[in-house]
């Protein structure tokens, strides 16, 4: 039976997250202080003691969870041992990193910049993303479609639960269309803008930039991706899909079935939350899934 690795993304960090790694395990220690050295401040200090609104600054959140995620995997030892892998937006950092395919230093830059770049965008154009829940992802993906302003399915997080993003007209439009249509629930997030659409194309420029200065190597085992939900092992491909990631939905759902259709029988989260394994549970109820 194939192990998953999967990796989460925003929205699982937590006040105190990290703190036992860095207490019990000298190289934990020794990685997060070099964090905080290629950062340029203490974001121990804002994980370990800082407040929530401390760790929902994307400066902050970003790293704060990529750091969490790659040190656990790092001081698993052996027991890290992947036959495929996969992250959640922000988590595929994580996992190209804890796959070998990308090195600890330059995975920190990379996913630094990448929320730097995001936030200035979001500043550029104020805009949102909403939750919807209870309505096929057909419907959804039709009314989108129909509105004059941009909104986009951004996440397909499982069956019935998929996130959309766009302008705040937009995702107000849509929200109460959609609501009509019969969801559940279609919920706005407090988030900072809308994050894996086109309005996050100047990051994407930004992003391309320092991704097609950074070296790849390939990794040690299949990393499924947001793009296409499809197994990659080559740099050049790992890094184009990585660029495209930010304009384009997350295909979690489908990654999820292409791992378990691929014989991945057991999926450990490797991370801050339980997110994942939540979510998991609706594409297969029976599913094996634990946290590292």
């Amino acid at each position: 039976m194939k192990k998953a690795f999967v990796f989460p993304g925003q929205g699982a960090q937590f006040v105190g997250m990290g703190k036992d790694l860095y207490d019990n395990s000298a190289k934990g220690r020794e990685l997060f202080e070099k964090a905080n050295d290629i950062l340029g401040f203490r974001i121990t200090d804002l994980m370990f003691s800082g407040t929530d609104e401390d760790l929902r600054q994307t400066k902050v959140t970003q790293p704060a969870i990529f750091l969490h995620s790659v040190i656990l995997a790092t001081t698993m030892g052996d027991k890290f041992v992947p036959d495929m892998v996969a992250g959640h937006s922000l988590g595929e950092f994580s996992a190209l990193v804890a796959a070998n395919a990308l090195s600890f230093e330059d995975g920190l830059v990379l996913v630094s910049k990448r929320a730097m770049a995001m936030q200035k965008a979001c500043e550029a154009e104020p805009s949102t993303m909403a939750a919807i829940i209870g309505i096929d992802d057909k419907i959804v993906e039709e009314i989108c479609a129909e509105i004059p302003e941009i909104v986009v399915p951004a996440n397909y997080n499982s069956p019935g639960q998929l996130v959309i993003s766009g302008s705040m007209k937009g995702i107000d439009i849509a929200c109460e269309k959609i609501k009509a249509a019969g969801a559940k629930r279609a919920l706005p997030l407090k988030v900072g803008g809308a994050f894996h659409s086109p309005l996050m194309e100047p990051a994407k420029v930004e992003l391309a930039k320092a991704i097609n200065e950074t070296s790849f190597s390939s990794p040690i085992c299949p990393v499924y991706q947001n793009v296409s939900a499809k197994p990659f092992t080559a740099p050049e491909h790992i890094k184009q899909n990585l660029i495209e990631q930010l304009t384009s939905p997350v295909l979690w759902t489908q990654i999820m079935n292409n791992m378990i259709a691929d014989g991945a029988g057991i999926f450990i989260e490797v991370g801050p939350g339980t997110v994942l394994q939540g979510l998991m549970k609706k594409v297969k109820s029976d599913i094996e899934a634990y946290s590292a």
